[in-house]
């Protein structure tokens, strides 16, 4: 299984939020390349990164941090945030991000998804973020009718190959995963499914690892202390 650290960015700076709430925004590192470099020197391969502004307003201002991180490290750069065009993910493939994560646009506009998996195959993810077992969007300002797994299905049926699944109401809380929806949607479709969202200490990673989950993603458990990065690497094999 791999392991993902995380850095969201908002305004420029790496923070977290509690639930996906932008009004608990909390900074947690001075500098997002130092702590990048941290990551890497634990024995991370990649580095899961989210542009919170993007989220919401579905501009790029943060592009530069994330594609600093792909060209200054060895990590592969997964990328998420207001991607919801062709030309956006198209301008980071092409400055060396290794992964684009695909969030609201997946739901409202199924095509662009189809498209970019055309076009890019596995470098494409798609990412379903899930509020009471239904998928929200515009940085989880909204909340779709769409189940979690009907959406999971969809995707892994058009060839998306990895998911990157998400309960907000475990998201940056320390609260352990949500192994019973971990399991359904990696039963409910045929794509590599990443975990995010309440992991708290190593207890976590070993879960996901039982659930045979793709990998997972380790945000506020690595600032809090509540998880040794290294650790979990190590554990994940």
């Amino acid at each position: 299984m791999i392991i993902l650290p995380a850095i969201d960015i908002k305004d420029g700076n790496c923070v977290r939020l509690f639930k996906g709430d932008y009004g608990t925004v909390e900074k947690v590192a001075e500098s997002y390349m130092d702590t990048a470099r941290s990551f890497e020197n634990c024995g991370a391969e990649w580095i899961h990164m989210v542009d919170l502004d993007g989220a919401k307003d579905a501009t790029q201002q943060n592009k530069d941090i994330f594609i600093d991180v792909a060209k200054n490290t060895k990590l592969k750069v997964e990328v998420g945030g207001g991607i919801r065009t062709l030309d956006t993910v198209e301008m980071y493939i092409s400055a060396g991000i290794s992964r684009v994560i695909i969030g609201s646009a997946a739901v409202k506009n199924p095509q662009l998804v189809k498209d970019a998996v055309k076009e890019y195959g596995d470098r494409i993810a798609v990412g379903i973020d899930a509020k009471n077992g239904y998928v929200a969007t515009e940085g989880w300002l909204e909340t779709s009718d769409v189940h979690f797994t009907d959406l999971a299905k969809a995707m892994s049926d058009i060839g998306v190959k990895y998911i990157i699944f998400t309960d907000i109401s475990k998201d940056g809380t320390l609260s352990g995963v949500n192994d019973v929806q971990l399991k359904q949607i990696n039963e409910a479709c045929s794509a590599n499914i990443i975990a995010s969202g309440g992991v708290h200490t190593i207890k976590d990673i070993i879960t996901c690892k039982n659930l045979d989950l793709y990998g997972t993603i380790c945000g506020k458990s690595i600032y809090s202390g509540t998880l040794d990065l290294r650790e979990a690497i190590e554990k994940s094999v």
